[in-house]
C-alpha cells in the first residue's frame, strides 16, 4: 500500500461493537430470565427524548441496551419518546440517528416513535374510563398539587373523582376536539390518594397542550404523560427488559399498572405475551463536566461555547468533533460499566480510553506550534532531501511512512531553544546539538535578535553523517525535538482544547456553575506550521502530533487552503494533579466544622428542608491537623532543582518529589550521568505500571539500575519494548540490567555488516516490492523491516535496518 492508502486505513477503519466486558447486575437478570425459561429472546430499547442533543451520559445507555441484546442475540429498539410537542423538533432525532449509527449499532426495522401509537394510546385511556380507573380532573395546576398532600400527610380525593363514566368520556373526547384551553381538565389515574408513594396518588395521563407536534402538527391537542406513555410502548413492542435510571424507581409500581390495566389482543391491544418489566441502574456523574440539558443550553445561548457540537462541550456530536473514537466512547462505557448506586465518574477514564485507542491508530507527524526560523548554514541553497520518516515509528513491522521535505530553512518550536538554558536543559542552545526526528543532528552557531531583543532566527550547522539522527561515533545526543521545511510546511490552525471546569464538581460548587468555566478550555493557535503530509486528508482525520497530543482537522471548518486542528487529548493526563489537590482539599473540608467552611447545596437544602438547624457561632477554630499537612522542605527545594538545573516540567518534578523514595531512586539514577529526562520518564510513565501498586520504597529496583537500563535503551542497545520487559525483571529485584538483557537476547544488531547480508536477502527474495517502493510505494518500507526483523529474531535495530534498506534500494 502506498503511504497516503496506508493513513487512510490506519485512521479511519471502523470497529464493529462487541458488547459489555463483563457481567453486571443488569446483565446477571438477564441471564437469569433465558436460563429459567422466562424469555428465550431478549428485546431492549434506547428511549431518547427528541428535545436536546445526546450526550456521554446516553452513551452509557446505548452502549447498554445495545450491547446486551447483541451478546444475547436479541434485539434493541430505537424509539424516540416524543410526547412534548412544545419542547421537540426533528433536529434531534436526525442528530441521534446519526450519532448512534457512528457509534456503531443498527436497529435495522425497528425504529419507532411515541406519536407512532397516539390513536392506541388514546383507545387505552378510554379503556380505562369505562373501566372505572380513570377519570377527568378539573382542578388547577396548583389544587391538584395542594390536594395531593405531602410525605407525612395523605392526599384528599378530587371533588371530580366522581363523574360518571358518560361525563368522563364526554369531557375527555371534547378535550380531545380542542374545545377546552390548556390546564382546564386533564385525566388522571383513579388509584389511592393515600398511597406512601406520591406518584401513586391519582397520578395525570393526559394533559391539554395546544401546540403543534413535530410529526403529527395539529391533529392533537391533548398528550400523554411520559409515565403513561412509556410503558404502553415496551408492552406495544414486546420489551423485555426496559432499562432506566435510578430516579424512576418511584415510578415502577405505576409502570406495572399501567402495563397490567391496559387491553391485551385483539386490533388494537397489546400482544398478549408482551409483559415488559423494568430495572433501574445508577445515573452516572461526570466530573469536570455537567450533562443537565438545562445548563448545557444556557452555556450554550450565552455564548460561553460556540454551539451544541463544540468540542469542549459533553454532547456525542462535540466529541466526535473533538476527535473521540466510537471505540474509544464504547470501551469508556464499558469499563465503568453499570451500578445500583449513583457516582461520580473520573472523566480521565474516558481521555485514557481515547489515548489507548488513538495510540494505535493515529499517525504521527511533526507540527511546529510556535514557529522560530532555523537556517542551516552549511546546507546546499536549493537543495531538498526528502527523509524516510513512518507513521508509527514505535511500532516495527507496521507499514506507512511519508517522505519529509528537509531543505536550508526550517522551523522549530521556540520552546524547544533557550538562549540562557538551565542545567540539564537538552533541547537547543547556543553551541549545544540537538536531534532533529528522523533528521539530522544541528548545531546552533549564531543567535539573530531584532531590534526589541526578541530572538527571530538561529544559524545552524547540521552534521551530513548523521542521517536519520544517529549520533556519531562516542557522542552522545540527548534531545530530540520535532521541525518542518519552512518552504514546504503548510500554515494551519491549531485549536487547544482542554476540560470545560475548573473542578470536578460544578454543581455542587458554591455560586453559579458558570463561574468554574475553565478560562483555558480553548487557546487557538493561528501560526502553526505543520508538514505537508497531510494536505489532502479528509476532515476528521487523526493524528498524533509528535511531542504534543492526539489532534484531528475540524470536520465543519478545515479545509485543503485552510487546514484547523483540533486537540483530543494530550499524550498524557495533566489533570492528576489538580485531582489530588481537589480530593486533599475535600476531604479537608469534610474534617473541618461546617460553620468554617462553604457548604455545598445539598447541604442547603437538608437545613432548608429541617428548619432546625441552631445558629452556628460566628468563628470557629479548624480542628488540628484538618489541612494538608506541610511538605517536607527539602523535597520542596528539590523540585524547584529539578525544574531549574535538569528543565524538567513542574508536573514532573511534581510527580518525582511527592516521597523521599522517588526522589531518590531519581537522584541516584541520574548521578550515574544518564539523561534526568529520559529517567524521569521512566519513573513517571513505566514504573507505576510494572509496581502495581506497590509504593517505590517496597521496590527492590535501585537507581543504578535504573539508570543502566536508561542508558541502554538511550543508546538502542535495546528497544523500548525489551526495556520494559527488563524493567518487570529489575522491580522483582532479578539481577542487574545488562544481565537480564543478556538472558532474554534482548540486545539489538546495530553493526552494518551484520544487517546488510539480511536486507540484501530481503530485496533479493521479493524484486517486485522492491520496484513498487522505487516507484513510490514508501509504506512498504516497514514490510522490509519487519522481514529483516523476522530473520534476526526480532534484534535488528529497526533504524539502522532502514537506513541500509534505504540505501540499497537507492
Amino acid at each position: 500500500m502506498d503511504s497516503t492508502h496506508a493513513k487512510a486505513d490506519m485512521v479511519r477503519t471502523p470497529e464493529a461493537p462487541t458488547g459489555g466486558p463483563g457481567q453486571d447486575f443488569l446483565r446477571n437478570i438477564v441471564a437469569e430470565d433465558l436460563r429459567s425459561g422466562k424469555h428465550d429472546f431478549i428485546v431492549t430499547r434506547f428511549p431518547p427524548e427528541p428535545n436536546g442533543y445526546l450526550h456521554i451520559g446516553h452513551a452509557t445507555s446505548i452502549v447498554l441496551n445495545f450491547g446486551i441484546a447483541a451478546e444475547t442475540g436479541g434485539r434493541c429498539h430505537l424509539r424516540f419518546d416524543d410526547t412534548n410537542p412544545e419542547t421537540e423538533d426533528m433536529i434531534y432525532v436526525e442528530s441521534a440517528i446519526d450519532l448512534i449509527r457512528w457509534l456503531g449499532y443498527d436497529w435495522g426495522e425497528h425504529l419507532y416513535f411515541a406519536s407512532d401509537y397516539f390513536e392506541r394510546m388514546y383507545a387505552f385511556a378510554e379503556h380505562l374510563i369505562r373501566e372505572g380507573k380513570a377519570y377527568v380532573d378539573s382542578l388547577s395546576e396548583e389544587e391538584i398539587r395542594e390536594y395531593r398532600g405531602t410525605v407525612t400527610e395523605p392526599g384528599r380525593p378530587s371533588p371530580y373523582r366522581d363523574r360518571t363514566v358518560e361525563e368522563n368520556l364526554d369531557l375527555f373526547r371534547r378535550m380531545r376536539d380542542g374545545e377546552f384551553p390548556d390546564g382546564a381538565h386533564v385525566l388522571r389515574a383513579r388509584l389511592d390518594m393515600s398511597s406512601p408513594n406520591m406518584l401513586l396518588r391519582d397520578p395525570i395521563l393526559y394533559r391539554i397542550r395546544h401546540a403543534a407536534h413535530y410529526r403529527t402538527g395539529d391533529r392533537w391537542c391533548v398528550y400523554p404523560m411520559y409515565d403513561f406513555a412509556h410503558p404502553i410502548e415496551d408492552a406495544i413492542e414486546s420489551i423485555t427488559h426496559s432499562f432506566c435510571t435510578l430516579e424512576f424507581e418511584n415510578n415502577r409500581p405505576l409502570y406495572d399498572w399501567v402495563v397490567d390495566n391496559i387491553p391485551r389482543g385483539g386490533p388494537v391491544g397489546i400482544p398478549e405475551n408482551s409483559r415488559p418489566r423494568q430495572y433501574e441502574f445508577a445515573r452516572r456523574n461526570f466530573e469536570y463536566t455537567i450533562t443537565s440539558k438545562r445548563k448545557l443550553l444556557q452555556l450554550v445561548r450565552e455564548g460561553k461555547v460556540s454551539g451544541w457540537d463544540d468540542p469542549r462541550m459533553p454532547t456525542l456530536a462535540g466529541l466526535r468533533r473533538r476527535g473521540f473514537t466510537p471505540e474509544s466512547i464504547r470501551n469508556f462505557c464499558e469499563t465503568i460499566g453499570v451500578a445500583r448506586t449513583a457516582n461520580r465518574v473520573d472523566i480521565g477514564k474516558l481521555e485514557f480510553a481515547i489515548r489507548d485507542d488513538l495510540n494505535t491508530k493515529a499517525p504521527r507527524v511533526l507540527c511546529v506550534l510556535d514557529p522560530l526560523r532555523v537556517v542551516l548554514t552549511n546546507f546546499p541553497e536549493g537543495e531538498v532531501e526528502h527523509l524516510d520518516a513512518p507513521y508509527f515509528p514505535h511500532d516495527v513491522g507496521r507499514e506507512g511512512s511519508r517522505k519529509l521535505p528537509f531543505s536550508r530553512v526550517l522551523y522549530i518550536d521556540r520552546e524547544d531553544f533557550r538562549e540562557d538554558p538551565p542545567k540539564g536543559y537538552y533541547r537547543l542552545s547556543p553551541g549545544a546539538e540537538v536531534r532533529l526526528r528522523y533528521a539530522y543532528i544541528i548545531r546552533c552557531d549564531e543567535v539573530v535578535h531584532d531590534e526589541s531583543g526578541r530572538v527571530v532566527e538561529l544559524r545552524c550547522s547540521y552534521d551530513p553523517q548523521t542521517r536519520g539522527g544517529k549520533a556519531r561515533e562516542g557522542k552522545t545526543v540527548k534531545g530530540t525535538i520535532q521541525w518542518v521545511s519552512a518552504e514546504h510546511a503548510l500554515p494551519c490552525e491549531v485549536r487547544l482544547y482542554d476540560r470545560l471546569f475548573t473542578i470536578p464538581d460544578p454543581d455542587e460548587a458554591e455560586g453559579d456553575f458558570t463561574d468554574y468555566l475553565n478560562p483555558n478550555s480553548l487557546v487557538v493557535v493561528d501560526r502553526a506550521m505543520i508538514e505537508p503530509s497531510v494536505r489532502d486528508d479528509p476532515p476528521g482525520s487523526h493524528y498524533q502530533f509528535e511531542r504534543l497530543g492526539y489532534f484531528c482537522s475540524d470536520l465543519h471548518d478545515s479545509a485543503p487552503d485552510h487546514l484547523v486542528f483540533n486537540r483530543t487529548v494530550t499524550l498524557r493526563d495533566t489533570w492528576a494533579k489538580a485531582r489530588a489537590e481537589h480530593e486533599r482539599a475535600a476531604a479537608a473540608a469534610e474534617t473541618t466544622p461546617a460553620t468554617t467552611r462553604p457548604r455545598r447545596k445539598e447541604e442547603k437544602t437538608r437545613e432548608g428542608k429541617a428548619k432546625t438547624a441552631e445558629k452556628a457561632p460566628a468563628r470557629t477554630q479548624p480542628r488540628a491537623g484538618s489541612a494538608e499537612p506541610a511538605r517536607d522542605p527539602r523535597l520542596v527545594e528539590r523540585r524547584k532543582q529539578y525544574r531549574e538545573d535538569y528543565g524538567l516540567s513542574a508536573e514532573d518534578a511534581e510527580i518525582l518529589t511527592r516521597d523521599g523514595a522517588t526522589a531518590a531512586l531519581f537522584d541516584e539514577a541520574i548521578a550515574t550521568g544518564v539523561d534526568a529526562r529520559a529517567v524521569a520518564n521512566w519513573i513517571i510513565h513505566e514504573l507505576p505500571r510494572e509496581a502495581q501498586g506497590r509504593a517505590v520504597a517496597e521496590l527492590p529496583i535501585t537507581g543504578e539500575s535504573l539508570a543502566e537500563l536508561v542508558e541502554l535503551v538511550e543508546t538502542g542497545t535495546i528497544s523500548s519494548s525489551g526495556g520494559r520487559e527488563v524493567l518487570a525483571r529489575l522491580v522483582h529485584g532479578e539481577g542487574s540490567a545488562s544481565a537480564i538483557v543478556d538472558e532474554l537476547g534482548l540486545r539489538q544488531i546495530s553493526d552494518r555488516g551484520q544487517l546488510e547480508p539480511l536486507v540484501i536477502a530481503v530485496l533479493a527474495e521479493f524484486p517486485d516490492k522492491v520496484e513498487e517502493y522505487r516507484a513510490g510505494k514508501t509504506g512498504l518500507m516497514g514490510f522490509f523491516i519487519g522481514q529483516v526483523m523476522r530473520r534476526s529474531g526480532g534484534r535488528a535495530n529497526p533504524e539502522v535496518v532502514r537506513e541500509v534498506v534505504a540505501e540499497k534500494t537507492g
